[in-house]
């Protein structure tokens, strides 16, 4: 019998639901959420990895959750709660996861830990991510093209490197066909709050901000711009489709189900080793949302052929010359960054203003 506990941090205390974890043959697979199932974002798309785990082994596998999950003390109690209750491996789904991870991961070196977006490993943790700065170069691209008034909002979560990876791409991207685009900052310190994000999608539009991109999980960017009008925005992790055709003209969609089932089965026949996975719209990690009518054409279409150029990894979204934020050259005439650079990168590119919150 397949069985799936869905349980809240708040409800965490009463313990797993009645028969969770109860037949030892099967392989029991624990997932930890940021953020609620229904975000419509991140965690939306992680657990659509879980179902694709269970639609995948059927009664071989059994599966439970726990959502909105702090990034904190309580995310160590919720791992240590699903090791004790047998899990055979646990999926980790926030970068503020990843001392916990490795703490817990010490206490049950029989458990398999795989943690997204962190670099920290063990011989029983895994680390895994998407190249989401790919779907960034395709939204920057699109949307230097698309304002009007030069001015681009990105609400960004925290400032870690996955986060400026993704603003420095969409920027370069952004002012390689628009020279005078323009980039607005703000910082939500925060994954999922979706009075925080309408609040900050407000403040940029009212700052001039005909397009907005957003690293936070919620719709409420969407709908906040929805309602201004004329503002241009992108789903984040998920389709967030119903805003289409407009305002949301094309998204960044996290497809996590191959990597949840290819992981799964590893432990299932015994194969599972610690490894690092970086994957991006080549291998298919990273999808591109439909991009709707109301981009032009022409603008369309060079943003399909981008995406065939990273798909195929003709083209590395970043390519020299770059400068960093100070003048001092990053990258020569046709250099590529190394992943080791990206994976800490702390500094913005040259032509962005502000400073990275400390």
């Amino acid at each position: 019998m397949k069985i799936k506990s869905i349980l809240t941090g708040a409800t965490l205390a009463l313990g797993f639901a009645t028969g969770a974890f109860a037949d030892a043959h099967q392989t029991k697979v624990g997932f930890v959420y940021v953020g609620p199932i229904g975000d419509g974002g991140w965690t939306y798309e992680h657990d659509k990895g879980r179902l694709a785990v269970e639609e995948a082994f059927g009664d071989a596998v059994e599966t439970v959750y726990v959502e909105s999950v702090p990034e904190g003390a309580d995310a160590e109690r919720v791992m240590t709660q699903m090791a004790l209750q047998g899990a055979d491996l646990i999926f980790t789904t926030s970068f503020g996861y990843m001392d916990q991870t490795i703490n817990v991961a010490a206490n049950f070196p029989d458990v398999k830990f795989e943690h997204a977006t962190g670099y920290k490993r063990a011989d029983n943790v895994s680390t895994y991510s998407a190249r989401f700065y790919e779907g960034r170069a395709i939204q920057g691209h699109i949307a230097g093209h698309m304002t009007e008034s030069n001015i681009v909002g990105y609400i960004a979560s925290f400032p870690i490197p996955e986060v400026i990876r993704g603003i420095n791409s969409a920027f370069l991207h952004a002012r390689e066909v628009n020279p005078d685009v323009e980039f607005k900052i703000v910082w939500a310190y925060t994954w999922f709050d979706p009075a925080k994000e309408a609040e900050a999608a407000s403040v940029l539009i009212e700052q001039g901000a005909d397009v907005i991109l957003q690293h936070t999980d919620s719709t409420a960017p969407q709908a906040a711009a929805q309602a201004a009008g004329n503002v241009v925005t992108f789903g984040q992790a998920s389709d967030m489709a119903e805003f289409g055709p407009f305002p949301r003209v094309s998204s960044i969609i996290d497809d996590w189900a191959p990597y949840y089932i290819a992981r799964t089965k590893a432990v299932m026949d015994g194969t599972w080793e610690s490894t690092d996975t970086w994957d991006g719209i080549g291998p298919g990690m990273v999808g591109i949302g439909e991009i709707t009518d109301a981009v032009p054409a022409d603008v369309k279409a060079s943003a399909e052929a981008m995406i065939e150029v990273l798909r195929t990894g003709e083209y590395h979204a970043f390519t020299g010359p770059i400068n960093k934020q100070d003048g001092s050259v990053w990258l020569a005439d046709g250099e590529i960054a190394d992943d080791g650079t990206l994976a800490g990168m702390n500094f913005y590119v040259e032509g962005i203003t502000g400073e990275i919150p400390q």
